[in-house]
């Protein structure tokens, strides 16, 4: 090789190496697009804290790639859902806002006519609005008829269900409490959905229904990889919101090998622990150092599935559990209330952490907004904070309180009942949620409320004497947050949800086949 050619080479290389760095790095306009983080946030149905085998060691896990993760990434032991059932919850998070300011205070029904309003805005919404492509793959439960659907909230494309996975009949039924009939039976039972049969959409259109419950979770890890694999063509940052329903209603080949009821429930917890796996590899293939996998719950287990429900860890709520009724789903109870909870992001959040910080899940809209470096709209008050030195940082400092509402137990719907400030957590209201067996205990109004120590008493068995120095300053602290609280929302902009029902919302019947099998195009 010549030395003039040699030359010339080095020259090549340098201006390649010039407008390399001249595009990437000092003035694309698309540089802040192409950098900006991805987000993947993977909401679990109504999982209990002690269901993520690591927050429990000692024992069998049946969730070894979130164990995984954890230990790659960062645990929560102190995270919150924002509400203890599905609806309500999906809206705090998905808006930063309680329900008290959203509206949305219990879940929506097969025949909703409304959802979240209109004139909320979702975490896809705003991200969308800034460049992201966005995309949700499973339940929704926000509303799905008309102007509400997930197609119409920001998402650019949909694959799921729009309600919960024991909201309509199929013709290969999972487990349910009591066992409901196929659609082809034409068998009506107390209890079940017996007249509209379970329909998955994809986008706007019905895909199949009844669906087929038995290849859903593989067509939402084939969604899911797909969509993140794909996003190497479309050059923009991403979205991906994947809300899995396995632990709602227990849903796994062990049905068919596995005897007992713990062995359903631990099979479909492995099944829905796989399809997290997959989404994380699928991710670390593509774009790990640049993309935040956030998973948690939306609340606790139903407790009336008896040995079809989740576990609660230590969190037993043994105050209510000693008189009767439930002590998590639909309360304001720990186990109700408290959800596992990882973080991932190689490079950004360092690996084998664990975070007592207290936090919610109302504070993903705000946390995912601020790594995004996109203002969130300011034409309302929100209730999440910025999280993002605990999570990038492993600063304890999290959340002042958390309080917690009524979402389906004693009382109104939404109302705060129950206020976590520091170690201690308040109770106004408490019993009337029902529990494995049918008892329900009696609705209780306490004034002065009950105050239990959660540094020393986490299975929330014995409250504070009334009469002691201890109680009375942190019931003098709790009642001025609550008060503060109730009036910021009391002054905000409100929003109103419609909960009435007709049967022409009811989504039925584009397609009325399961042999009719999806070909994901837009994913």
């Amino acid at each position: 090789m010549t030395a003039g050619f040699t030359q010339i080479l080095l020259s090549i290389a340098l201006i390649s190496g010039l407008v390399y760095y001249v595009t990437n790095r000092c003035g694309s306009g698309d540089e802040k697009k192409q950098t900006r983080p991805n987000f993947i946030i993977i909401l679990a149905d109504d999982i209990g804290w002690g269901d993520l085998g690591i927050n429990l060691p000692g024992r069998t896990s049946h969730t070894p790639n979130l164990d995984l993760m954890a230990q790659q990434g960062i645990r929560f032991t102190d995270f919150h859902s924002p509400a203890s059932t599905c609806s309500p919850s999906r809206a705090a998070i998905l808006t930063g806002r309680h329900g008290l300011r959203t509206g949305v205070t219990h879940n929506f029904a097969v025949g909703s006519i409304g959802g979240l309003p209109l004139n909320e805005s979702t975490l896809a919404e705003v991200l969308q609005g800034a460049g992201y492509y966005t995309a949700m793959v499973g339940k929704w439960h926000l509303g799905h008829y008309g102007p509400y659907h997930p197609s119409h909230r920001g998402f650019d494309y949909y694959l799921g269900i729009p309600y919960s996975n024991d909201m309509g009949c199929t013709d290969a039924p999972g487990f349910d409490f009591p066992l409901c009939p196929p659609c082809s039976s034409g068998i009506a039972k107390r209890g079940c959905y017996s007249k509209v049969a379970l329909p998955l959409f994809e986008n706007l259109t019905i895909i199949e229904q009844p669906l087929d419950l038995w290849t859903l979770a593989e067509m939402y890890t084939t969604t899911a990889v797909r969509i993140l694999h794909r996003s190497r063509q479309r050059g923009q940052p991403f979205l991906l919101y994947v809300a899995l329903s396995h632990m709602h209603v227990p849903l796994s080949p062990a049905l068919h090998t596995e005897g007992d009821a713990h062995s359903v429930y631990h099979s479909s917890l492995r099944e829905m622990d796989a399809v997290v796996g997959a989404i994380k590899n699928a991710s670390d293939e593509i774009n790990k150092e640049n993309t935040l996998i956030w998973f948690t719950g939306d609340n606790g287990p139903w407790n009336q599935k008896c040995q079809f429900a989740g576990n609660v860890g230590p969190f037993l709520g043994r105050w209510q559990t000693n008189r009767g009724g439930a002590s998590a789903k639909t309360t304001t109870w720990e186990g109700g209330q408290r959800v596992p909870t990882v973080a991932y992001w190689p490079g950004k959040i360092a690996a084998n952490m664990t975070s007592k910080a207290l936090l919610s899940g109302l504070d993903i809209f705000p946390t995912v907004l601020s790594l995004a470096e996109v203002e969130a709209p300011s034409n309302r008050r929100y209730d999440g904070i910025d999280a993002t030195d605990t999570l990038l940082h492993g600063s304890e400092t999290g959340r002042k309180s958390v309080l917690h509402p009524n979402s389906g137990a004693a009382g109104q719907f939404g109302d705060l009942q129950a206020v976590r400030l520091g170690q201690y957590k308040a109770f106004y209201v408490t019993g009337a949620a029902e529990a494995c067996g049918g008892g329900r205990g009696r609705q209780e109004l306490h004034d002065p409320p009950l105050i239990f120590d959660l540094s020393q008493d986490e299975g929330e068995g014995s409250p504070l004497d009334s009469s002691t120095a201890e109680y009375q300053s942190a019931l003098e602290q709790i009642e001025q947050e609550r008060e503060a609280v109730m009036k910021d929302i009391a002054s905000d902009h409100v929003s109103h949800a419609d909960y009435s029902v007709d049967p022409s919302a009811v989504p039925c019947c584009a397609i009325i086949s399961h042999l009719h099998k999806i070909h994901s195009h837009a994913a």
